[in-house]
């Protein structure tokens, strides 16, 4: 399933792009990732501490279900069920590194997989450039849980339905053949939903028109989810024994119906907010969030070099070389730390930060493209320059997440 911002890809949860790291041009350090089980294809996949709840949920439901099929188990099964709950989950691993292997391939960089509460998320950090690959992304995941499914049928034919081996791979079977059905729903936060985004971009040939649309859809979607969901299972009509209203099983139902609802409703939105902040981006332009500076000698004392920036009207510093060229940029953060008394014996030199490779960005740098050229070196300030080489100014990143913060204010939440 799918998110954006960056965009997330998951599985029984929302797929997300999320907020991009386009909200903030400096990689904060990775938190609340849970914990890492290993990097396939150079990707970190992180397990949350919520998965071990529902591991826990799983293995309780599927060993009561066990103890109906297999009563000679006895308490193990509540081994067998445990292990059905790691290789369902493993199955979802399939599923969202299938999105993965697909974004990497499209040369869209991704985050981490992360496997949660409802499922997994893929954290791809880039849109798709077009609609028919925005499809493909979508569609991967949803086809690698049926080939599973089909794959654990196959391997029922080989084994007694009534023994350990057999339950497990109808349940297999089972729980993959519902993960792909989910996914494939057409609304956003899911793949389906990401899929009826492509088309509809394709048709309109509109990106925004395709999200609208999908985000729309899967609002409508959650509504049903919250109130068919519980009906259809108080009728028997997923398969079971009709339920009688207000029974702890119709409750049960009920909430997982909310959750579900509540967790399509929220990736909705937040997929509309993001495609309409990411029509926003264009407005952040390295030329105008630019500060002015005047060059300085590495030797200039602090005082005079701050006399020049204001004579000038400026708001930031170069350190030159004898020849004029830039060699470091005085950050903003070292001037604030030097007491007013202790400036005129302080030299620039000792407050700059050299210029290294992606600390020189151009002039014309503007939205997804300007912030990801940020991340990909982290720095406080960067020198700007014009396509000939002459210095512009200086780019602050407290600047630019200024100029971000300002522009998801102004992005409306529906």
């Amino acid at each position: 399933m799918d998110n954006s911002g960056q965009r997330q890809s998951g599985d029984g949860g929302a797929d997300r792009t999320t907020e991009p790291e386009a909200d903030k041009p400096r990689r904060p350090r990775e938190v609340g990732g849970g914990i890492l089980m290993g990097r396939p294809f150079g990707v970190p996949v992180y397990v949350s501490p919520s998965w071990f709840l529902v591991a826990a949920l799983i293995t309780w439901v599927f060993g009561g279900q066990l103890e109906r099929v297999l009563p000679e188990l006895g308490a193990a099964r509540y081994l067998v069920s445990l292990f059905f709950a790691v290789a369902f989950y493993a199955s979802v691993l399939v599923h969202e590194l299938a999105h993965t292997v697909a974004a990497l391939r499209f040369k869209l960089p991704v985050r981490r997989i992360q496997l949660q509460f409802f499922g997994g998320v893929s954290e791809i950090e880039k849109e798709s450039e077009t609609p028919g690959r925005e499809f493909v992304l979508a569609f991967v995941g949803p086809l690698l849980s049926l080939i599973l499914s089909g794959v654990f049928y196959v391997g029922m034919l080989f084994v007694r339905p009534d023994s350990v081996p057999g339950v497990l791979l109808a349940g297999l079977m089972i729980s993959n053949l519902i993960v792909a059905a989910f996914n494939l729903l057409p609304g956003l936060p899911l793949d389906g939903g990401r899929m009826l985004r492509a088309v509809v971009w394709k048709i309109s040939g509109k990106p925004m028109a395709g999200t609208v649309a999908a985000a729309w859809t899967g609002r409508a979607l959650a509504v049903a989810v919250l109130v068919g969901l519980p009906w259809l299972t108080q009728a028997g009509g997923l398969g079971g024994e009709p339920k009688d209203f207000g029974s702890v099983d119709s409750l049960t139902d009920a909430l997982l119906a909310a959750i579900l609802a509540a967790i399509i409703w929220t990736g909705a939105g937040n997929s509309l907010r993001m495609a309409r902040l990411r029509e926003r981006l264009p407005d952040l332009r390295a030329r105008t969030l630019t500060r002015r500076a005047v060059p300085v000698a590495s030797d200039t004392p602090l005082s005079e070099a701050l006399r020049r920036a204001n004579e000038a009207g400026a708001r930031a510093l170069v350190v030159v070389d004898g020849h004029g060229a830039p060699t470091a940029v005085v950050r903003e953060a070292a001037i604030v730390g030097v007491p007013e008394h202790r400036r005129p014996w302080v030299a620039v030199s000792g407050l700059a930060q050299d210029l290294k490779d992606g600390m020189r960005v151009s002039a014309e740098l503007t939205g997804e493209e300007l912030l990801d050229t940020l991340r990909a070196t982290p720095a406080t300030e960067y020198l700007v320059v014009e396509e000939t080489g002459e210095i512009y100014g200086v780019l602050s990143t407290a600047d630019v997440e200024r100029a971000f913060v300002n522009a998801m204010a102004r992005t409306p939440t529906a």
